[in-house]
């Protein structure tokens, strides 16, 4: 039976530089097998280390220099948004840095002022209209809108203030595309109701209220609604994966809300995913008043 690899203490609670490892008397020969992981160039940790963002973000600001500054979906996560910081980690250096993009890393160059970074656990971030606008670099429209309107929601900036700092940015990258998006931000509580949203909008139909209070003849309150058309007294459910456990509860709420005179119509993941056309119509039908007077599909 052969030896067991010895694995330093140190490195049992977190990841490692090849310097740090050379130190610790490991050689990068020793560093290829099963016991080490390798998480990018020069950077590694123990096989059984749980994978914490918080471990891996420390390891690399350990081995980049000491100018860069985490940005995107990386300094998004640190700000409070549950995205993942990690696949890459994205950092923003000045344009003359010679640090290159490499697995698991994104490099973007920019000039970043001192105050348009912020230090969060000893780890230095752009702030969250610069990290927002990275986003709307290399995401997807609707995966970009997801982002700010879980911003929006969790009060941690607002469409004002994104607008005016789109503004004020003078046509720095993102930013023009962060503003755009910014017009049409919601508190949306998911990620699948931004997504339903935006299926509506690139089809041409009205813009619905959002998280929208609901009461009856009475003023009681009956309920809230994911997607809301007040005219039409019409509402739009996601029912998201945790519906089979609340339907004793959805149901009751379903039943208050149709006896106080509102009508629903509820999407799944694969409607919205698979169906997109079927969700449209269903909708342009719902609302009644507006298919008797035409639509155009356009695009948002």
């Amino acid at each position: 039976m052969g030896k067991a690899p010895r694995v330093p203490s140190e490195f049992r609670t977190r990841p490692f530089s090849l310097d740090e490892a050379r130190a610790a008397g490991l050689t990068r020969h020793k560093l290829s097998g099963k016991t080490w992981r390798r998480i990018s160039q020069g950077l590694y940790c123990w096989a059984k280390l749980p994978d914490d963002p918080w471990l891996r973000l420390s390891a690399w600001r350990r081995v980049l220099i000491p100018e860069a500054v985490f940005s995107g979906a990386t300094a998004a996560w640190l700000l409070g948004l549950e995205l993942g910081p990690t696949d890459p980690v994205e950092i923003v250096v000045a344009p003359s840095s010679g640090i290159r993009s490499r697995p698991g890393l994104l490099v973007r160059r920019a000039d970043t002022r001192p105050e348009e970074v912020v230090t969060v656990r000893g780890l230095r971030a752009v702030v969250l209209p610069l990290a927002l606008a990275g986003l709307c670099l290399r995401l997807s429209t609707v995966e970009a809108l997801i982002a700010i309107d879980m911003a929006i929601h969790q009060g941690l900036t607002d469409q004002i203030a994104l607008e005016q700092f789109a503004a004020a940015a003078n046509g720095r990258p993102g930013t023009g595309r962060l503003r755009a998006l910014a017009l049409l931000a919601e508190p949306a509580e998911s990620p699948m109701e931004t997504r339903l949203r935006w299926v509506l909008m690139q089809a041409g139909l009205p813009r619905p209220e959002v998280q929208a209070n609901l009461c009856d003849s009475a003023d009681r309150f009956v309920g809230r609604a994911d997607l809301y058309y007040r005219e039409q007294r019409l509402v739009l459910e996601y029912d998201g994966g945790n519906h089979r456990d609340r339907l004793v509860e959805d149901d009751r709420r379903q039943n208050l809300l149709v006896n106080a005179g509102y009508r629903l119509l509820r999407f799944t993941a694969a409607d919205i995913y698979n169906r997109p056309d079927v969700v449209v119509a269903q909708v342009q039908a719902g609302l009644g008043a507006l298919a008797r007077r035409g639509w155009r599909k356009r695009r948002v």
